[in-house]
């Protein structure tokens, strides 16, 4: 029996948990305006500290939102999309399945509207 669904209802969770935060999501939304940035950049577009940014940049790089890596004594910081892409399947397979029960529902009521003398 394989982990998968279980290892992919906890990088779910974890791309959740990381985005309930508005400065993290603000982070993604300056990250994505650039190919990789460094955290003293995006302190300056934001009302938070540099250590700030950095505590928050470390809580999206473990959901897999971020990724970073060294250039001389700069730390750049990027956008990884996989782990928002799977997040956004994920959603989209669930509001699917809701599609489909309300169909359904709709389906059994509009017979029902019809059996009705």
């Amino acid at each position: 029996m394989t982990s998968e669904p279980h290892d992919a209802a906890i990088a779910v969770d974890g791309v959740l948990a990381a985005l309930a935060e508005p400065t993290r999501r603000q982070l993604l939304d300056v990250l994505a305006e650039r190919d990789e940035t460094t955290a003293t950049v995006l302190a300056k577009r934001l009302p938070v500290s540099r250590q700030a940014v950095v505590k928050h940049l470390a809580v999206l790089d473990a959901a897999g939102l971020v990724s970073s890596r060294r250039v001389g004594r700069e730390v750049r910081y990027a956008v990884r999309p996989d782990a928002l892409n799977a997040t956004a399947q994920w959603m989209a397979a669930l509001a699917a399945d809701w599609d489909r029960r309300l169909a359904y529902i709709k389906h059994i009521a509009e017979a029902a509207e019809r059996d009705t003398p």
